[in-house]
């Protein structure tokens, strides 16, 4: 399947889910579509509902890495729901923010074209420029969307800056034993 062009091997990677404005639309419209013929289809309820268990895990990670959430430094890295884009439609980052800050989180935002259109739902938020300075003190970092700039980080740089090492990565951006013997408590999707 990754060597369709319609698909590609960029769609069949694990992370935190889809978002943007086509797909969960027109996966949405195929269930309706199914269930007004009295189709029940259930690949596409249980791709939904894969999407969402996927989103759900990476905040029980969040939580068994920092215990209690409230008043902790969350840095998130990608705002919107793809690289390239500054569309933030059923992007990840809007159930994250919302959640935590549900549990009183107090986070620190950065992606690199996509923090106006962010703003707008959430204008009372700290936004930043440069991804290290938006990790500064930050007790966990959270990845949400694989920019090129993330992987271009001086980890070491960024591990300095943090006040704890650690890092939930929804995305796979960096390899887990690396990330581990660089001194970072490191949590992926999908790989161990």
């Amino acid at each position: 399947m990754g060597l369709d062009p319609r698909i590609g091997s960029s769609f069949l990677r694990a992370g935190v889910g889809y978002g943007g404005s086509c797909f969960p639309k027109d996966v949405d419209a195929f269930v309706h579509l199914a269930d007004q013929m009295g189709y029940d289809f259930r690949l596409l309820r249980e791709v939904q509902r894969i999407n969402q268990s996927q989103r759900e895990h990476l905040l029980r990670r969040i939580r068994h890495e920092l215990w209690i959430i409230q008043d902790k430094i969350i840095a998130v890295y990608g705002l919107a729901f793809k690289p390239g884009t500054d569309d933030i439609r059923q992007a990840p980052s809007l159930y994250f923010v919302s959640e935590l800050l549900k549990e009183k989180a107090r986070l620190r935002l950065w992606d690199p074209v996509a923090v106006d259109r962010f703003r707008e739902g959430y204008p009372d938020l700290d936004y930043f420029k440069d991804p290290l300075e938006c990790a500064t003190d930050a007790e966990l970092l959270l990845i949400l969307t694989d920019w090129p700039q993330i992987r271009e980080l001086d980890l070491s740089r960024l591990k300095e800056v943090m006040k704890c090492p650690v890092i939930v990565d929804g995305r796979n951006m960096f390899d887990p034993e690396t990330m581990r013997r660089m001194g970072f408590e490191y949590s992926c999707v999908g790989r161990p």
